[in-house]
């Protein structure tokens, strides 16, 4: 277990947010996420003039993460809002950003934290934002 805070972790998503790159939405976001060791990883949205090749938050953590050879996780800190402005809503991750959470986290342990600051930040777990899962035991061979 990480002896990072929620609100620590919070705020260094808000840190990671201000390096969107997000020209096109101008909804900028920031993740941080924590392995099994405590290490964090920071993550932004990073928008390409051909959407289908932009990025999320989320996405771009784990895998600066997985590309580091981590690949055990416990909690991720996600945080967005119009960029240039303080975040007033929360900021859900898309299907596709918890379809990757599935892959390398326990949908009954891993934490996802939604707020708009280290003081504003509510706890989910990730069997809460992805029911009725796929993921890879699914594949295994019988």
């Amino acid at each position: 277990m990480s002896f990072i805070s929620d609100a620590d972790l919070m705020a260094l998503a808000l840190e990671a947010r201000e390096k969107s790159y997000s020209p096109y939405s101008h909804f900028a976001v920031g993740a941080a996420l924590v392995d099994k060791n405590g290490n964090v990883y920071q993550g932004c949205n990073i928008e390409n003039a051909a959407y289908s090749a932009c990025v999320c938050a989320e996405r771009s953590a784990f895998f600066k993460a997985v590309s580091s050879g981590v690949t055990s996780f416990e909690k991720i800190a996600i945080v967005g809002g119009k960029a240039g402005e303080k975040p007033t809503e929360v900021a859900a991750p898309c299907g596709v950003c918890r379809q990757v959470m599935r892959e390398f986290c326990k949908p009954d342990q891993f934490r996802v934290l939604l707020g708009t600051s280290p003081d504003d930040c509510k706890s989910y777990l990730l069997e809460e934002l992805l029911p009725v899962s796929f993921g890879p035991e699914n594949l295994q061979e019988a």
